[in-house]
């Protein structure tokens, strides 16, 4: 167990943060790590950006919190019509909160609370992927396809409808096509098993984060799935709280696919790491429905606070002034590139996956049969471990429902450059080497 009073997932005690500025962190040793990681995925724009540190300073200097049903504040209406803007009026509507999991619990509602508004009280199930990574509230763990996270909480939570996510890396029909419509057939499927009348909507994740290491879909998918909905009358809810914001060189992964959505969540990118905020859109039809019908039964003490919206609404102006989302397609490409080369040179690299700035590694045993590590030799965590002894850190976790298939993920902040990226690249090389190097003696 950890020596100190703190109670977190790991029992290793930690190095002390001290300060960090850009791409870099260091700790109270003076030791510099690079966030190859933007922390948990988050910090888009990168550490201690000075727009961001003035624009909370002058909202501090005039209120931090009013309650939202005792004041409206201007910044919060300036952020909820930037936010609009930029689904280019795809979704009309905003709602604040303050997390990831907030706002799949707020999607989760309003797609209920819409049906009962409707006279349609019967379409109560959801309808989602697995792997998947949804939060950690109930009603998000419920969406969640992940089994070391659902099982200790299965018996208090309201499990959806688990369909398969595509696999573009271990699918075994004889083509992607086939892959994808194979799929979708099953997702229809389950859908008619559990009755379609009472599916109140689909939720998928347009680029895979945590749960499956940057996995991407398709067109065809996206387009079989908003079918899906339609054709069945339930919603599409689409989860961009690792992927949203810019990650993925659009500001909405959504965009990439030419599916819109009837409820976005979004989080980690709005605050960048700030100030905690997040948000869920939608269509102005769901809002107007439930509005005529007493209005949306839920809240959170601090949705839509002027120091969060004031945060986000910066966070937003930096990247627009610096070209960020553009800079994320194209240093993604560059990134891509690089870690491609280290999967020609490292035979325990079995797929390189993602778009942007969320880039995936998944990591085999053996990469002609796509074997992966044994459970128990904890690949994600060696190589995250001597990652970090080089002074980069990465993020790990298992894509296969979280039982096996390590992969971590290279997801640096937005504002890198070419040379950044060369430094990354560079360190996870040589941690790839250390990393192989502890398998052959694995193997002994």
């Amino acid at each position: 167990m950890s020596s100190n009073a703190l109670f977190y997932l790991t029992s290793n005690d930690m190095p002390l943060v001290s300060h960090a500025d850009g791409i870099y962190i260091w700790d109270t040793t003076g030791r510099r790590y690079i966030d190859g990681c933007s922390g948990a995925i988050t910090c888009n724009i990168g550490h201690n950006h000075p727009t961001v540190k003035r624009a909370m300073v002058a909202q501090l200097d005039e209120i931090a919190f009013s309650y939202r049903t005792q004041f409206e504040s201007q910044v919060a209406l300036d952020l909820a019509s930037s936010m609009v803007e930029l689904t280019d009026g795809d979704l009309q509507k905003v709602f604040f909160v303050g997390s990831g999991s907030e706002a799949v619990e707020s999607a989760i509602k309003l797609a209920i609370q819409y049906f009962v508004a409707e006279g349609q009280p019967e379409r109560s199930k959801f309808v989602s992927l697995r792997p998947s990574y949804h939060g950690s509230t109930l009603g998000a763990l419920g969406l969640t396809g992940y089994e070391p996270l659902e099982a200790p909480y299965r018996s208090i939570t309201i499990g959806s409808v688990k369909v398969p996510s595509p696999d573009l890396y271990r699918y075994r029909e004889a083509s992607v096509e086939e892959h994808i419509t194979a799929v979708l057939e099953q997702t229809e499927s389950a859908m008619l098993a559990a009755g379609p009348d009472t599916i109140a909507a689909i939720a998928v994740e347009p680029v895979g984060g945590a749960s499956t290491g940057g996995r991407m879909l398709t067109r065809s998918y996206m387009e079989g799935v908003r079918a899906l909905c339609d054709r069945y009358g339930c919603l599409l809810i689409m989860d961009e709280v690792l992927c949203g914001m810019g990650r993925t060189g659009a500001w909405f992964a959504y965009q990439h696919y030419g599916v819109t959505p009837d409820i976005l969540a979004l989080a980690k990118g709005l605050g960048s790491g700030y100030y905690p905020i997040a948000a869920m859109m939608a269509r102005q039809e769901l809002v107007d429905s439930v509005g005529r019908r007493g209005g949306f039964m839920h809240g959170h003490t601090y949705a839509g606070n002027p120091l969060a919206c004031a945060t986000g609404q910066a966070v937003i102006e930096v990247m627009k002034s610096e070209n960020l989302v553009s800079n994320a397609a194209e240093q993604g490409v560059y990134l891509r590139q690089q870690l491609e080369k280290l999967a020609s040179k490292y035979p325990s690299i079995g797929n390189v996956r993602g778009i942007g700035l969320l880039q995936g590694v998944e990591l085999v045993q053996d990469p002609a049969t796509q074997q992966p590590f044994p459970a128990s030799f904890n690949a994600f965590d060696k190589l995250t471990a001597v990652a970090k002894a080089r002074g980069l850190l990465i993020y790990p976790r298992r894509c296969l429902n979280g039982l096996e298939g390590d992969h971590v993920l290279i997801t640096p902040p937005l504002t890198v450059t070419a040379s950044d990226i060369d430094d990354i690249v560079e360190l996870f090389d040589q941690s790839l080497a250390d990393f192989e190097q502890l398998v052959r003696e694995q193997a002994a």
